[in-house]
């Protein structure tokens, strides 16, 4: 489940700051591309979802957890992972699109605090 407390709290970018040794271009760079991969990989499994390719939906989903991480948002992560195993084992599929739905509305948020959190580090550069 999204934790909605983080929706309203700064991102943690401690990973891509470990990553990248504190490279604050590096940073603006790796959510820009969040920004863009996201919105692909959201349509995907929503597509998935409405035909119905379980299958897919599993694969869409895994392929997603990891970029959910990078901007510290773990809980994300870990309800895709949830999506994934549901689809992949074919358990509470009557859920699944609601989840997506969700998932489609939390990154709508989580655009918004990549927005503040980039304004920030342009402030350092």
């Amino acid at each position: 489940m999204i934790d909605v407390q983080k929706n309203n709290e700064p991102l943690d970018l401690s990973y891509l700051k470990d990553m990248c040794g504190d490279s604050v271009e590096f940073i603006i760079e790796m959510i820009d591309l969040f920004k863009v991969q996201t919105p692909v990989y959201m349509e995907e499994l929503e597509q998935a979802v409405a035909n119905k390719d379980w299958a897919k939906v599993s694969a869409s989903a895994h392929k997603m957890k990891p970029t959910f991480v990078y901007v510290g948002r773990e809980d994300a992560k870990e309800f895709l992972q949830s999506i994934e195993d549901n689809a992949k084992e074919l358990k509470n599929l009557d859920q699944v699109p609601a989840d997506c739905a969700e998932m489609a509305a939390f990154t709508q948020i989580l655009y918004r605090q990549l927005d503040i959190a980039r304004a920030e580090l342009e402030g350092r550069l």
